[in-house]
């Protein structure tokens, strides 16, 4: 799968994995921010891409930063269609007690590339029973 990946800022760090066989492409941010505690910012990565029909991007969390810093993605997964070629923005919340800085080309999340399908909807009127039935929201118990 060849993913095309268009710099629109000359600071913009083209995303890479940073070992061999890692789900998850490293993104930059492509400016300076200061995060206050409880706010979010959507933080620019200079970069534009082309996915392939057939793919989507997701978003996510940097563990480290999440565990050290409490500093994750707000909408996580974040989805990035196939069609969509605007500029890649994150939406970074500061769930810690601090402001946090983030300097231009720092790690700020990963981007993972997976294949979906294309669901071919059909409206009727009764579903097949299964086992589990409407149980939801914690409806199999703690243990």
């Amino acid at each position: 799968m060849l993913l095309k990946i268009k710099k629109i800022h000359p600071d913009a760090v083209i995303p890479k994995y940073a070992n061999y066989g890692d789900a998850g492409l490293d993104l930059h941010s492509v400016e300076d921010y200061v995060i206050n505690p409880g706010d979010h910012i959507l933080v620019k990565t200079g970069l534009q891409m082309e996915l392939p029909m057939g793919f989507e991007a997701q978003i996510r969390p940097r563990s480290g930063l999440a565990l050290k810093n409490r500093i994750t993605v707000l909408n996580s997964p974040a989805t990035i269609d196939s069609g969509y070629r605007g500029e890649l923005g994150i939406v970074i919340i500061n769930h810690g007690d601090e402001d946090f800085e983030i300097k231009k080309g720092d790690k700020i999340a990963q981007m993972v590339i997976a294949k979906h399908e294309i669901a071919e909807i059909m409206e009727v009127e009764e579903l097949f029973p299964s086992q589990r039935g409407i149980g939801g929201f914690g409806s199999t118990g703690k243990r």
